[in-house]
């Protein structure tokens, strides 16, 4: 067990070396100096987007929207002001099936109400790119994994925060793979949206979120997502927040 748990982290340790060096800025993020490693945010922050065949675009279209609203909201930028850095930085993938990974927005730095827009405009500009393959929640908490690893900003806080309409499908245990993250200092949040599964915030609850005061944030349907992800960015960006392993409805 303890040389296959060791062969695990080396391969994610050269996924990830892999990811920081071949991962592009197809949003016009080019032309943004690179973050130097030395840099400290209060939160590395993955935002794992489902795109898998039960999202149809319209359902697909209300999540991006969501994302990018919460980051014009004044009480966002509020909550990165009032860190010790006074900055986070996110990532944003599109996730479906164990292999099926597609990062959107690479790391960027947020810090001002110009870097906010910033982040709120190139999610707005993101195209799908995927369109099925399954519900790998698993696979996602992996990639999240490697993303954290890629990422030049750093932190003591890293968070994978994981919207989705399933439950798992596809690819290895949700369990197994939430555990090994959590060892590996990672917290992981919740969004389910339980258009599909009513029940799925339980089932997010007990199989996906983890780490120290993680916890879930449930929309009933689509079209109370954004007012889910802004509460949920809020009280991930704090510090100090209360909801550690609770379940909140819409």
């Amino acid at each position: 067990m303890a040389r296959s748990l060791l062969s695990r982290s080396a391969m994610r340790i050269a996924l990830a070396l892999l990811l920081a060096l071949s991962v592009t800025t197809p949003l016009g993020a080019q032309n943004r100096a690179p973050a130097r490693p030395e840099t400290a945010v209060d939160l590395n922050l993955v935002l794992a987007v489902d795109a898998s065949g039960s999202v149809d675009n319209t359902r697909f279209a209300l999540q991006k929207q969501g994302y990018a609203a919460a980051f014009l909201n004044p009480r966002v930028l509020a909550a990165i002001r009032a860190g010790d850095q006074q900055a986070i930085a996110i990532s944003m993938v599109q996730w479906t099936g164990p292999d099926l990974h597609v990062v959107v927005v690479p790391w960027t730095l947020v810090k001002d109400q110009q870097s906010a827009t910033g982040v709120a405009a190139a999610i707005e500009r993101a195209p799908r790119v995927l369109f099925g393959g399954g519900t790998s929640l698993s696979g996602a908490i992996d990639y999240g994994v490697i993303m954290l690893a890629a990422t030049p900003y750093r932190s003591t806080r890293r968070i994978i925060d994981i919207s989705g309409d399933g439950s798992n499908n596809r690819g290895r245990s949700v369990e197994q793979a939430r555990d090994e993250a959590v060892k590996m200092g990672i917290r992981i949040n919740g969004l389910p949206i339980l258009t599909l599964e009513p029940d799925l915030d339980q089932y997010y609850r007990q199989s996906v979120i983890g780490g120290p005061a993680a916890f879930v944030i449930a929309a009933r349907n689509y079209d109370q997502f954004a007012d889910a992800i802004l509460r949920k960015l809020i009280a991930e960006i704090s510090r100090d927040n209360h909801q550690g392993g609770t379940v909140a409805r819409n």
